[in-house]
């Protein structure tokens, strides 16, 4: 499995003001590290940004991009997402990895039979959540701990999963006469 070259920092969300300051939702572990890799791009690597952090609004951060004078430039970047190529980050540990790692991964029961593949992390304020779009192509998300996720291998591309039974519905329930 190849690494990808770029990874996502954070994301411009909105606008702060009239002088071009930008929202910023940090994804990195530490927001204060959202500038610490040097020149941020788009996706496409054709436009680049060079960033300060000017203060907080919320749980976002407010920053001013060289070059962005205005509420009306600011605005056209909402939704762009800033990445860094992956070669400037810190190497990760064995068992680290960035969530982009994980994206695509084949996932399998303990019994080795496939479930489908990892199709998105998310955090949503109380722990990580791994979505896993299953071989009949439903959405499920897992909590990404140990007991739903006791094993991932990177090298070789799969996780290992331990999927939620769920209890029969009213529905699924037989009629007593």
């Amino acid at each position: 499995m190849t690494a990808s070259a770029k990874i996502c920092l954070g994301a411009i969300v909105g606008v702060h003001g009239i002088r071009g300051e930008v929202k910023v939702k940090s994804f990195t572990e530490d927001e204060n590290n959202l500038t610490a890799y040097g020149l941020l791009s788009d996706e496409s690597g054709n436009r680049k940004f060079e960033l300060k952090i000017v203060g907080h609004s919320k749980e976002l951060l407010r920053a001013k991009i060289k070059g962005v004078d205005d509420r009306n430039t600011a605005e056209t970047l909402i939704g762009t997402g800033l990445y860094v190529e992956r070669t400037k980050l810190p190497s990760t540990e064995e068992d680290e990895f960035y969530h982009t790692d994980l994206i695509g991964l084949m996932a399998i029961d303990p019994q080795g039979n496939k479930v489908g593949v990892v199709n998105a992390l998310y955090n949503f304020g109380a722990g990580d959540l791994i979505e896993i779009k299953t071989i009949d192509n439903r959405l499920e998300m897992l909590p990404f701990t140990k007991a739903f996720v006791p094993s991932l291998n990177l090298k070789d591309g799969f996780i290992i999963v331990e999927m939620m039974q769920y209890a029969p519905t009213d529905e699924d329930a037989e009629i007593e006469d």
